[in-house]
């Protein structure tokens, strides 16, 4: 019994708090369509949204089904900032990533407290969790913890280069 505890304690410490259960949604899925929170739908108070401390507008403007709708490449960030340190690191990232592709992608921001149904749907378990979803509302990236800016950066120019061809 305590080999056992020590070996899910050990599972949970290698693969870190956004591991994937089998039946994630992979690259290649179609988006699930989910109506998720918006500001207007908040009234304009983040505190609704997000537990995000510096947050962005940008980054709730759409209910990821109208998002879908576009016609754009998103970049869906699933991230907890209010319990979780590396999410909050990946929302600064993101913001200066949204500043210079704002025009040609639409970013969206789901905490897990105020968009639980975004987390069910991608059966995203913990948190951050990246996706980049191409104008077909196809899945071309997804990646748990970290991403840094060049890595993301690369897969936008890609899909975007890719949405025009």
């Amino acid at each position: 019994m305590i080999r056992l505890a020590l070996i899910s304690m050990l599972a949970v410490f290698v693969l870190g708090c956004g591991a994937a259960p089998e039946n994630a949604l992979n690259v290649g899925s179609k988006a699930p369509q989910v109506k998720t929170k918006t500001l207007a739908d908040v009234d304009g108070d983040f505190s609704r949204i997000t537990s995000y401390r510096y947050p962005d507008e940008r980054m709730y403007q759409y209910s990821l089904d109208e998002a879908l709708l576009q016609g754009k490449p998103i970049v869906l960030e699933f991230a907890t900032p209010g319990h979780c340190t590396v999410c909050d690191k990946q929302l600064q990232m993101l913001k200066g990533l949204l500043t210079q592709y704002e025009d040609d992608v639409i970013f969206l921001h789901m905490d897990q407290y105020q968009n639980p149904e975004a987390f069910k749907a991608f059966k995203v378990m913990g948190d951050p969790w990246t996706y980049v979803i191409d104008a077909d509302q196809l899945v071309q990236y997804k990646q748990s913890g970290r991403v840094l800016y060049g890595e993301l950066e690369h897969v936008l120019k890609r899909v975007i280069a890719a949405g025009l061809g």
